[in-house]
């Protein structure tokens, strides 16, 4: 792949986030026609990405590779194949009508420019994932999803339901986001490779980690789709805006996790784990989900549960893993992000206009409405599967699949039928409701929506049924790229309007038809059964949710209570301590000091002290540093330490000095000449000359601790003066410090240039110390003044 290539697959992955650095500037220039104009960015990446169907449908991918750090092997890889194409172009394509319906829907709002801006981040960051190849990319997306989304939750931060909703999600999302970074590194550990694309299946299914990746990888997906137990967090986050809503349900963030256990399906799949426990969780979250969507009355919380079934109905058909349900899976996904988008756009339509999404206060808003009520009727007749709709297929394709003689495969097919048959009821609800029947009063007079906000749902009913009907061309160009990159293995299309009256497929989509009509009808008994139900069980996963948050704040007040006490001494004992244990136990546990303790006969361990042979002036630097020590120990005062302390300084300059380091004696010079003068300035002024009266115990400690760290470092620096010295540093250095650096003091080289940023630190860090002290001292200063002295002359205007 040319270099052209590889600029517009990264162009591609992260033009979102370039316009959402312009949403505030665009917004504050073009206002009502700021939703208008941002809606190119993801219309051009759409467009572009179209021009790849043909490509990929031929060739299989298109890839796209920028070197990160060559010297790890790790570059930013982009990997562009059916499944990440489907993914990508359907994120762009409702990415654009979410665009213009945000700016419709939030016209007015005082910060619509900054909601632009997380909105378009939030694109970007779940284009970024579906179309990463290399892990750690994928990773970092992946996280950038969840703040995004946290952001979008909370964008009306005022309201607590708003701020709980956005601190669920990313609680949530982000344990998967912890167990994914573990999953990648453990998957590159027994691969030895970062790209996905690179990952073969019998090496990782072989590996003795595979169920430990398997779970990581599971933890991650089910918590990204709002799997069972992890579910709870997707209805709350409706406190976002419509807009929010919409795009995040139908073709960002929840299905992520799909996303994700598709493209790993050739590595992962195909062990009975994976199967046993995607068609499990997947089954109990669709039927939960279904069920849960019927208890609800508030419109968008209705089509918040539908998505928790939908997305364990994904789940469930990626672990059956046969070429027919992966072709299930395909159209359902494509199918669930046109009807679900259009779906919440009709909601927000109506909340916007009528002023109430309550489905039990709204009726025969179908003539005030007419435009909405067709988009509506569309988008339903597809979750129904009704035909002409994509919907119709999907169904159609999930029940070939399971129709065999084995019990399992009936078990999977009645939960199916089951969950299918809730939704079908719920969409029924959705479309018949608000739209049919006598007119009820509303908070606000119904009217149509702009053309803007209605768009949206008109443009994505139409694709469907469009996609319904050219079975061909979708078939070609989208369900068998994208097939065969879940399985690994080509898959062939047959879809057809050919309908075959004698199919026990037909006959099924019939009766689901038909128990989605009963759940219609009885929907108010059955609303009122779950909700006894759940007054008698007393508690919902939010309750314990709520109640794991209270103890982990409780927890952590007692830890930072045990730890954070505020007494100095104590941290610096805590410190040292753990200095003395990180420094001594290598050393003895894995023989490190071998070398220094031979053993001797007797079976005991030896020091062997080889005495150096120094001249009479170098033995009179290393007796002033015991006179200072000496002096330490021995001093009356603080300020006196503080003095003695210098001489150990002054000692140590000396040695750099003697042997041949003169700047490091100057540095070391002056840094004892300012720690003295400093300490002391602060230990007068803040009248803390005077030594404290220490019992013998704490004298000990601190004794002991002092003797195992000084004993332990010297250790360790004897360890490595033992070793074979290696040159090549050195070497390095030499070589390099006046060509590349132009310097020939090499110390000086190495700290200002090689060391750059490392001494810049320094510096800072001295600096902020310095300043502190500063404002500590001028603050006693002031303080001790009379009230009178300290008040400033006021100045007369």
């Amino acid at each position: 792949m040319g270099p052209g290539m590889d600029a517009s697959i990264a162009l591609v992955a992260i033009g979102p986030f370039g316009a959402a650095a312009l949403a505030p500037l665009v917004h504050r220039i073009a206002r009502p026609f700021s939703g208008w104009v941002l809606a190119l960015v993801p219309t051009a990446i759409f467009l572009f990405l179209w021009t790849l169907i043909e490509p990929v449908a031929r060739a299989g991918a298109v890839r796209g590779v920028i070197g990160w750090v060559p010297s790890y092997n790790l570059n930013l890889s982009f990997f562009v194949d059916g499944l990440s194409l489907t993914f990508a172009l359907t994120i762009t394509g409702i990415g654009t009508l979410v665009v213009l319906y945000a700016g419709a829907y939030l016209k007015g709002h005082p910060h619509l420019g900054r909601f632009m801006v997380f909105l378009l981040a939030f694109m970007g960051s779940m284009l970024g994932l579906v179309l990463a190849d290399n892990m750690l990319a994928l990773f970092m997306f992946w996280e950038l999803t969840a703040v995004t989304s946290f952001l979008l939750i909370g964008f009306d931060h005022e309201r607590q339901a708003a701020r709980r909703g956005a601190i669920q999600a990313l609680v949530v999302t982000n344990i998967g986001g912890m167990a994914l970074l573990v999953g990648v590194i453990l998957l590159q550990q027994a691969t030895g490779l970062w790209d996905l694309s690179e990952l073969q299946g019998e090496a990782v299914r072989g590996h003795g980690l595979y169920g430990v990746i398997l779970g990581c990888f599971l933890i991650a997906a089910f918590t990204k789709s709002a799997q069972f137990p992890f579910h709870f967090w997707l209805p709350n986050a409706m406190e976002a805006p419509t807009p929010v809503s919409a795009f995040l349900h139908s073709a960002t963030m929840v299905q992520a996790g799909v996303y994700l256990l598709a493209r790993l399906s050739p590595s992962l799949g195909g062990t009975e784990a994976w199967t046993v426990i995607l068609v499990c969780f997947g089954g109990l979250t669709l039927l939960w989900g279904a069920l849960g969507a019927i208890r609800q009355t508030d419109l968008k919380q209705v089509l918040a549960q539908t998505t928790i079934a939908s997305l364990g109905l994904l789940v469930l058909l990626i672990g059956l893993g046969t070429p027919t349900a992966i072709a299930a899976m395909v159209l359902y996904f494509v199918a669930h992000a046109l009807y679900k988008a259009a779906l919440f756009m009709a909601v927000g339509a109506i909340d916007h206009e009528a002023g109430s999404r309550d489905i039990t206060a709204l009726s025969g808003l179908a003539d005030r409405m007419p435009l909405t009520f067709i988009a509506t009727a569309i988008a339903s007749a597809a979750m129904i599967g009704l035909p002409p709709t994509l919907g119709f297929f999907a169904k159609e394709e999930m029940y070939l699949d399971l129709l065999g003689s084995q019990w399992s495969q009936l078990v999977v097919l009645v939960v199916l039928v089951a969950g299918n048959a809730v939704l079908a009821g719920v969409a029924a609800l959705v479309v018949i409701k608000p739209f049919l029947g006598a007119p009820m009063p509303t908070p606000k007079t119904g009217h149509e929506a702009p053309i803007a906000m209605l768009a949206g749902p008109l443009v994505l009913g139409g694709v469907g049924i469009v996609a319904a009907l050219l079975t061909d061309w979708f078939g070609h160009s989208v369900l068998v790229p994208a097939g065969t990159a879940i399985l690994g293995n080509p898959i062939e299309s047959h879809l057809t309007w050919a309908i075959n009256f004698a199919s026990p497929v037909l006959w099924l989509s019939a009766a689901t038809w038909a128990l989605g009509l009963v759940v219609y009808r009885q929907a108010s008994a059955v609303r009122t059964l779950l909700r006894r139900f759940e007054v008698a069980l007393g508690w919902t996963a939010d309750t314990v949710f709520d109640a794991l948050m209270f103890g982990l704040i409780r927890f952590a007040g007692v830890v930072t209570r045990l730890l954070h006490h505020g007494r100095l001494e104590m941290y610096l004992v805590t410190v040292f301590a753990m200095l003395a244990v990180a420094v001594s136990v290598p050393l003895f546990v894995m023989g490190g000091i071998t070398p220094l303790l031979p053993t001797a006969d007797l079976g005991l361990w030896s020091v062997k002290l080889d005495w150096p042979d120094l001249l009479p002036y170098e033995w009179g630097v290393i007796v002033l540093a015991l006179v200072g020590l000496g002096a330490i120990l021995t001093a009356s005062s603080r300020l006196v330490a503080i003095l003695a302390l210098g001489i150990q300084g002054t000692a140590v300059a000396l040695i750099f000095l003697l042997f041949g380091a003169p700047d490091l004696a100057f540095t070391q010079f002056m840094v004892e000449i300012l720690s003295v003068v400093i300490l002391a300035l602060v230990m007068t002024r803040l009248n803390l000359d005077e030594r404290d009266r220490r019992p013998f115990e704490d004298l000990a400690r601190d004794g002991t601790l002092a003797l195992v760290c000084g004993a332990g470092v010297s250790l360790l620096l004897m360890v490595v003066l033992s070793g074979p010295f290696d040159p090549r540093l050195s070497e390095f250095f030499t070589a390099t410090s006046v060509p590349i650096a132009h310097g020939a003091n090499i110390v000086n080289v190495i700290l200002v240039d090689y060391r750059g940023f490392d001494t810049l630190g320094e510096i800072s860090v001295v600096m902020a110390a310095g300043i502190a002290i500063m404002v500590l001292l001028r603050r006693r200063g002031t303080a001790s003044l009379p009230p009178a002295a300290s008040q400033q002359p006021k100045v007369m205007p």
